[in-house]
């Protein structure tokens, strides 16, 4: 029959369903499987998430998952009672009742448990938060074979007449992957194509479904033309289409009969979790090859990509939103605007702002979350219009946000599906195969101004789990992807529900993404979203694939902190700062983040939001509104600028501040090591993200009220130059360097275009759009007043382009020396240091010598880093100065974008001393 039948006359197309609802019938029988055909095709397009097929019982108490299955024998109930018998009864097809003081009902087959002694040590090793309590044992030779694992299961505590005295349900993972992974792990997933023939597969993981059937539609808004039979794989748990014709082209979704706890047995209309694109706001799958030309956009196969890094300190990364990068940009055509297409658009400001970039020195852009994203309406969004308000005005965050859940805008941290590209994105959302070949020409195009492109995943958490429209992955397996507690309720520390990549059909989804990613699409490198929820040794599995299947190393960087179930190693050895030691995978530094920004992120209170650091003027340039801070607070700070500018590596060994000698790993910050990674690539430096305000924000609250346009400018530079001249991965937040602003917003994930604006005309930095969205800042709405309505610190357009220009300067110094990145702990051990001022002198001043004899690529012989975060001209005495040093040439020449710095910085060797202007780095060469 053919694969394509859309376009058949209407009564052609009666019969093709009728025919094809036959062979299904016939099929399946052969097959053994019980399926009504043309039930199964009216359930395709029946609405709704699922039909019940058996519900449980009316009365049926909801016993919580307290208990867990280890393995195939052994289980775990932490704090049942000692008295009484245990017994695991099952009902193949759901509707058991346990109700406390009767004898259970509706059991298929039970079986009596043996309580043993502590648990196996390597269950012990497999599952510590379970470590403490004693094991039960199923009888000698019985497991839980494959009827008992897509049963609906309960552990019971009896009386001696049978009588139920305590029930839980069973957390399985533990279970389903001691019987299913070590098959499962080695198949491939989703759609798959054989080069050369016309047939196609499809493999779906779903160990405790009792059927599964797949949904085929012939285009991304028809009827469903025919429903499938998977066909079960016993060793690995998965479920798989072979058709004899090509299917390329159509949509689909799977029918998973599956019994769901507290929900019965249930048909689930559910999508693929590998998905490699799909229809308008993701209610069908699209089955594409991603090697077909038709989705590769002209020259794809055969353009460069740039070469990657020899180490990770070569990047210097440009962190960007897809959206921000061209609403805004009136320079891009209409039709193009937050769109993957915005990229390709050479005449664009956007794009020529970013090739300056690429020219002075920046690596790689990364992308914030480009897959398929659950909040952003693919089709239909609204556009909320911003009235005329005051700076000062509510009215502006009224209209953003009485339409944000509707909107076209969301940072997109909720993936949906983790590899398939978000619509909201493409020209044509409804089009499957739209959005990857738009995807690949913004690549391609990055790519061609010599950017890599870098990626922002999110496999730590699901935007839902059960019943509910965005769940997909729950719906497909109940209980196994997402991580419990100790009563079977998903965990939701990281704001949404959780997944447990210790899992391993977790681990190999999300390995298996970043893979297809990397081949597929051409994605550089990789910034994985609170990655101290994954293990350790997934993490470093999925590097060594990459540079298996690549042919080198891929740089994977991410978020390391360290909270939730997971803190301290309680479930596993995690992706965090402090466990990835000798790992090469870089986390996210907040030790000279915190002290340049001053405050805490997380301090939203009035104190803590105007609280400064060693970059606003902590102790040297008091605000009026902060606690008055001491001499010694400014001299810890710049011990901590001190940490991040030696790549916060644990072994490096400085004098601190009161010239006692000292491991960074024993300098404090925060009840923590200062110092923590082994190698400098373990190290991402930043002073701005796209989380918390900005840099530009961060100053307006912190700096004197008073502080002119120069200062401002200076202030944010200083900052930059931090990072920029730090040992490690430099970081940078699109607009940092013009100034951007988000009108105060702490927390702009859903406000909207209006808060989240980038100007590449250098015209508006976004300060004073209107009080923030009250969410996540209304109680600061006191404060934030008065310095909206302020129009002394909005900057001016020269403001913006001298920032800019300073900031491209900056990049130029970085590149010029590879004493700016170097590779080993060993490396900045010998070349950098922190000479020590003569005392008396100004605490606001801090140096920085690296020596670049016998060193490659150093192209000076040293550099001398002086840093003035004071409000005056800093001046000092040095013996040293008399060895012949100037201002580096980038920095020295007459277009140097800083003016003060070019004029001012100077190493007097006759008179043995040093001058720098206020707020400034400079950079001095021998």
């Amino acid at each position: 029959m053919s694969a394509r039948i859309s376009g058949a006359p209407a009564c052609a197309h009666l019969f093709l369903r009728a025919y094809a609802c036959l062979l299904l019938t016939l099929a399946a029988q052969g097959a053994g499987a019980q399926v009504d055909a043309g039930q199964a095709l009216a359930e395709c397009d029946a609405p709704g998430l699922a039909s019940p097929l058996r519900p449980p019982p009316s009365d049926a108490p909801d016993w919580p998952a307290r208990a867990h299955a280890l393995d195939l024998r052994h289980l775990q109930w932490p704090g049942v009672k000692q008295e009484g018998a245990l017994r695991l009864v099952a009902a193949w097809e759901g509707g058991l009742q346990a109700k406390l003081g009767q004898v259970p009902r509706g059991v298929d087959a039970s079986l009596s448990l043996h309580r043993g002694a502590a648990l196996p040590e390597v269950l012990a090793r497999r599952f510590p938060h379970l470590r403490q309590g004693g094991v039960l044992e199923l009888p000698a030779g019985q497991t839980l074979d494959e009827r008992w694992l897509r049963a609906e299961l309960l552990l019971v505590r009896e009386d001696a007449q049978g009588r139920v005295q305590e029930a839980s349900r069973l957390q399985l993972a533990g279970a389903l992957d001691d019987r299913y992974a070590e098959a499962a792990e080695v198949l491939a997933y989703g759609p798959l194509f054989t080069p050369g023939q016309r047939s196609t597969r499809l493999r779906l993981w779903a160990p405790t479904a009792h059927q599964v059937q797949l949904c085929l539609y012939p285009g991304p808004e028809s009827p469903a033309a025919r429903v499938l039979p998977l066909h079960w794989e016993p060793a690995s748990g998965s479920w798989l289409l072979t058709a004899d014709e090509d299917l390329r082209g159509h949509y689909y979704r799977f029918l998973v009969d599956v019994l769901v706890p507290g929900q019965g047995l249930l048909r689930q209309r559910v999508t693929d979790p590998y998905s490699v694109s799909l229809n308008a706001d993701s209610r069908r799958s699209f089955v594409a090859d991603l090697d077909d030309a038709a989705w590769m956009p002209q020259g794809w196969q055969q353009h460069r990509r740039p070469a990657p890094p020899a180490s990770a300190t070569d990047m210097s990364i440009y962190e960007l939103h897809v959206r921000d990068f061209s609403w805004h940009d009136a320079s891009q055509p209409p039709a193009l605007r937050g769109k993957f297409g915005a990229f390709a658009q050479a005449g664009a400001l956007g794009v020529q702002h970013l090739q300056r970039l690429a020219r002075a020195g920046m690596t790689d852009l990364h992308l914030l979350p480009v897959f398929d994203i659950a909040s952003i309406p693919e089709r239909d969004c609204a556009q909320p219009s911003v009235p005329p308000a005051p700076p000062d005005s509510q009215t502006q965050q009224a209209a953003v946000t009485a339409l944000a859940a509707r909107d076209c805008y969301n940072w997109g941290y909720d993936p949906l599906h983790y590899s398939a590209p978000e619509g909201s994105y493409a020209s044509e959302a409804n089009a499957g195969g739209q959005r990857l070949l738009e995807f690949r020409q913004m690549v391609m195009a990055l790519h061609g101004l010599g950017l890599r492109v870098g990626m922002d995943v999110v496999y730590n958490h699901t935007p839902a789990s059960g019943q509910h429209v965005h769940s997909v992955l729950d719906r497909v397996v109940p209980g196994y992807y997402q991580r419990l507690d100790a009563q079977g309720r998903v965990e939701r520390s990281t704001c949404c529900d959780n997944t447990a990549t210790e899992h391993r059909m977790m681990a190999k989804l999300m390995s298996d993404s970043v893979l297809l990613w990397a081949l597929k699409h051409g994605i550089d490198s990789f910034r994985f979203d609170l990655m101290g929820h994954q293990p350790r040794a997934v993490m470093e599995a999925i590097a060594r694939r990459l540079r298996q299947q690549l042919g080198h190393s891929v740089p994977l960087i991410g978020e390391g902190w360290d909270f939730g179930e997971v803190a301290q190693g309680a479930r596993f050895v995690q992706a965090s700062q402090r466990s990835l030691n000798g790992s090469g995978i870089g986390t996210f530094s907040d030790r000279a983040r915190d002290a340049l920004r001053g405050g805490s992120p997380g301090d939203g209170s009035p104190a803590g939001l105007v609280r400064q650091g060693w970059g606003n003027g902590l102790f040297s340039a008091p605000n009026g509104v902060a606690e008055a801070a001491s001499e010694a607070m400014l001299q810890d700070a710049a011990d901590l600028i001190r940490v991040g500018l030696a790549g916060s590596l644990g072994s490096y060994r400085m004098s601190d501040w009161r010239g006692v000698p000292r491991r960074l790993s024993g300098i404090a910050y925060a009840d923590q090591p200062a110092g923590y990674a082994s190698q400098p690539a373990e190290v991402v430096n930043y002073a701005e993200n796209h989380d918390n305000h900005t840099l530009f924000d961060n100053h307006v609250l912190r700096l004197p009220r008073d502080a002119s346009h120069e200062e401002r400018v200076r202030a944010q530079l200083l900052a930059t130059a931090v990072t920029a001249y730090s040992q490690g991965v430099a970081y940078f937040h699109a607009g940092m360097e013009i100034l951007r602003s988000k009108s105060l917003d702490r927390n702009s994930f859903d406000s909207g275009d209006w808060f989240n604006r980038l100007d590449w005309s250098l015209q508006d930095n976004g300060f004073a759009a209107g009080l923030p969205p009250a969410p996540d800042n209304v109680q600061a709405w006191p404060l934030y007043r008065s310095l909206l309505a302020d129009p002394a610190i909005k900057p001016r357009a020269q403001d913006i382009r001298q920032a800019r220009d300073m900031f491209l300067d900056q990049l130029r110094v970085r590149a010029s020396s590879r004493l700016f990145h170097l590779r080993s702990a060993a490396q900045v051990q010998q070349r950098l240091s922190f000479p020590r001022l003569p005392d008396g002198q100004a605490p606001t001043l801090l140096l920085a010598r690296l020596d670049g004899r016998g060193l490659r690529g150093a192209g000076f012989r040293e550099l001398l880093l002086v840093f003035n975060a004071g409000r005056d001209e800093g001046r000092f005495a040095w013996d040293d100065a008399r060895l012949g040093w100037r201002l580096h040439p980038v920095l020295a020449r007459p277009g140097a974008a800083d003016a003060v710095l070019r004029q001012l910085a100077r190493v007097d060797a006759g008179r043995r001393e040093v001058r720098v202007p206020a707020w400034s780095a400079a950079v001095f060469v021998r």
